[in-house]
């Protein structure tokens, strides 16, 4: 089926939700509208005017992107400037812009997580904690007619998640009773005369984030004028969320083979190397966080990582990591453009769920504006 783009948005902040990004981060639609048809969609590091020639060229509908195009204020919007041009080229062409930022740092299965994945860093935690997200429980009963499509709506909307599961919940079955007055419109039953059926009790556990999406869900699928449902706040359930990635190897290898690993799964032409004064030999536990994370460099201390891995570090704090002996490894920015294959096979797997009709690119042009020479 055709698509709208607040609907592809809406399912693409299930998984990586807008919440989940630091204070002050510019997530979110940036350009354009999402209330229209989008056939295609792209995935791209960044928004430079060669990436809006791309899209240009491929009838883009929708860029997603994981740098937001305008992280600060823009004061004129002319066309006499490469800059602000991309602008007014995106919105003449029709063509919405949607940034992800460090939400897609903290998600579970994020851009982190696929830098562990890629450099065989297992038995992982997040290097610094940043939310919190308390468990409820949705208890509601329905006709035992009714359970199992109640059970589906609920599902879709995001409850009964729990860990490597989806879709779990606890049904029992008894006997419902009521009697309607004569302002009711019952589903089941008449005015003023008592009334028994056969119910089921389901119950279903959800981020509290998701109480309204949860709740109205359970409305919709309900046949009844007046539902009966409880909602609890659970205590011994919480999902907790975190910046960067801190795990070990396999086994443990020299320094300098590591650095050549860094070197060989990122493609890089070129690094840059923190040697502490105390060098350290041997590589076991890896600390690692996308983009500019140098301010974290003594979470990766405290977590007793023998290599922490960032990018953008600033010459001062070279100096201070130095005397930490940690070894730190600077790999640049650019190794975020990784998220452009995984994000477009994510979102394949969600065309073949939903059987959506539309296209994914990947972004084909390099934004990294560094060369090694």
């Amino acid at each position: 089926m055709q698509m709208q783009g607040s609907e592809f948005i809406q399912r693409f902040k299930q998984y990586c939700p807008e919440w989940l990004a630091e204070e002050g981060d510019p997530v979110g639609l940036h350009i354009g509208t999402l209330n229209k048809t989008v056939d295609r969609i792209m995935m791209s590091l960044d928004v430079r005017p060669a990436v809006v020639e791309e899209a240009i060229a491929k009838k883009i509908d929708l860029l997603i992107v994981k740098h937001p195009p305008i992280f600060r204020p823009v004061s004129r919007l002319t066309t006499d400037g490469v800059q602000t041009k991309m602008y007014v080229d995106l919105i003449k062409h029709d063509i919405a812009v949607y940034a992800a930022h460090t939400n897609m740092d903290i998600i579970h299965n994020g851009l982190n997580d696929w830098f562990c994945e890629a450099l065989g860093v297992f038995d992982t935690d997040y290097l610094i904690h940043t939310h919190t997200v308390k468990m409820k429980k949705l208890a509601v009963y329905v006709p035992q007619t009714d359970a199992k499509a109640m059970r589906e709506a609920l599902a879709k909307a995001g409850a009964g998640e729990q860990g490597n599961y989806q879709a779990t919940s606890f049904t029992v079955n008894g006997t419902g009773r009521f009697t309607p007055t004569s302002a009711a419109t019952p589903a089941i039953g008449s005015a003023n005369v008592p009334e028994q059926v056969q119910e089921s009790k389901i119950e279903v556990i959800f981020p509290e984030t998701k109480q309204a999406e949860v709740e109205s869900a359970m409305l919709a699928a309900h046949p009844y004028e007046e539902p009966a449902y409880d909602i609890y706040q659970l205590d011994n359930l919480a999902e907790n969320y975190g910046i960067g990635r801190v795990g070990k190897l396999k086994e443990a290898m020299p320094a300098e083979d590591f650095i050549a690993k860094v070197k060989k799964t990122f493609d890089l032409e070129g690094l840059r190397v923190v040697y502490p004064h105390n060098e350290k030999k041997m590589i076991k536990r890896v600390a690692i966080c996308g983009g500019s994370g140098e301010k974290f460099y003594r979470d990766a201390i405290a977590a007793n990582a023998d290599v922490y891995i960032t990018g953008d570090v600033y010459y001062h704090t070279a100096h201070d990591m130095q005397e930490t002996g940690m070894l730190v490894i600077d790999p640049g920015h650019y190794i975020e453009s990784l998220c452009k294959e995984k994000m477009v096979a994510l979102f394949n797997q969600w065309k073949n769920e939903e059987d959506w009709k539309v296209d994914f690119f990947v972004s084909e042009t390099s934004t990294n504006p560094f060369s090694f020479k």
